[in-house]
């Protein structure tokens, strides 16, 4: 089957990847087997991560294509499955996926959306930093070790404690006295 995708070259996208086990911590005890995948991938096939959050059992990412490129799907594609040959064979695997010759790692689909302008790519970034929030995981952002937010907070976007009081699903830029950053470092196709 073929998925109807947005696809523009020099893009950038937001990305939701889950694992097929969504009450796994997998991503967060192999931190560092999938921060290699992506290495790796980059390498060969850039593209540029804007913002990203790892959580146990999915994580977020905004990726900014290089001009011309719209292959995305081969990079989740590589990205998953350099991850997963590093990880024993001890999941669950239906038998679709062993027809497949496929791990039971993870979810076949991702959500992705094209991001349409800065104001588009400020709200998705600010979820990104606030998501292990809003799961529960932790009480600020930046308290959660496997987030661009650090990078962000180092380069001065956002101070130490952004985000704080900010209500699950709430308008982040306007109430964390988001600090505009997308538009003055981010060009939006």
């Amino acid at each position: 089957m073929q998925y109807r995708r947005a696809q523009v070259p020099g893009g950038t996208y937001f990305f939701t990847v889950a694992l097929a086990e969504r009450k796994s911590t997998l991503l967060i005890e192999r931190a560092d087997r999938l921060r290699e995948a992506i290495r790796v991938v980059k390498l060969r096939h850039q593209f540029e991560i804007v913002a990203m959050v790892v959580l146990p059992d999915h994580l977020h990412a905004v990726w900014r294509l290089p001009p011309g490129d719209m292959d995305y799907p081969k990079r989740w594609a590589l990205i998953k499955a350099g991850f997963s040959r590093g990880i024993p064979k001890d999941e669950r695997i239906r038998p679709t996926r062993i027809a497949k010759r496929e791990r039971g790692i993870w979810q076949r689909r991702y959500w992705e959306h094209l991001i349409r302008d800065d104001e588009d790519l400020q709200a998705h970034v600010d979820y990104i930093h606030h998501n292990p929030v809003k799961h529960g995981y932790v009480a600020q952002a930046s308290a959660w070790p496997h987030s661009s937010i650090h990078r962000y907070i180092r380069m001065g976007w956002l101070k130490e404690d952004w985000g704080i009081g900010i209500e699950a699903g709430g308008g982040m830029a306007s109430e964390a006295g988001g600090v505009g950053l997308v538009s003055p470092t981010y060009d939006v196709p």
